[in-house]
């Protein structure tokens, strides 16, 4: 019989206040007891996140610089070793040139001596030659002659027969 006597559209107001009430006390130990520490995760969350962006920033800064000054150290060991590269073989060709030069100047200096040693070699031969055409002349003469020359008269002979060849060329 309450439920029937009970009207849907009526307004109890017993209800109504129990639920502000308790909505008050319930917003109340929310708002003081809560929140705050709800609040307060959410800051320190909100620093955390702040300062691992701020660290994030810092490394990809330092990480760019070390990459900036490895690609500065990368060019410098670059023309450093072209540069190298130039100077040896600058040093290679001046060497090279050198051994060239010094070995022409050998070359000449050696077909200079052997041009001297075979003139000296064929003025011997050829003096040598002469000394002994004149003996044989000599010989001849003197059998020829039917008389022999003494040695000093022999040597005389042929000096003035060499004095005379000499003289002719």
């Amino acid at each position: 019989m309450l439920l029937a006597a009970a009207d849907p559209l009526a307004f109890n107001w017993l209800p109504f206040f129990t639920t502000i009430v308790v909505f008050g006390i319930v917003f109340f130990v929310l708002a003081t007891v809560v929140w705050p520490k709800i609040s307060k995760g959410l800051d320190e969350r909100n620093q955390k996140i702040l300062h691992e962006i701020e660290s994030a920033e810092a490394a990809r800064a330092a990480a760019s610089a070390k990459q900036k000054e490895f690609e500065q150290k990368l060019t410098e060991a670059l023309e450093q070793s072209s540069r190298m590269i130039r100077e040896a073989k600058a040093e290679a060709s001046r060497l090279g040139d050198e051994i060239r030069a010094k070995n022409e100047a050998e070359l000449v200096e050696r077909a200079r001596r052997a041009g001297e040693e075979i003139e000296t070699a064929r003025r011997l031969a050829v003096s040598e030659l002469e000394a002994h055409a004149a003996a044989l002349a000599v010989g001849i003469a003197g059998k020829i002659l039917q008389r022999e020359l003494k040695p000093a008269d022999q040597q005389r002979i042929v000096e003035e027969s060499l004095a005379g060849m000499s003289a002719k060329r």
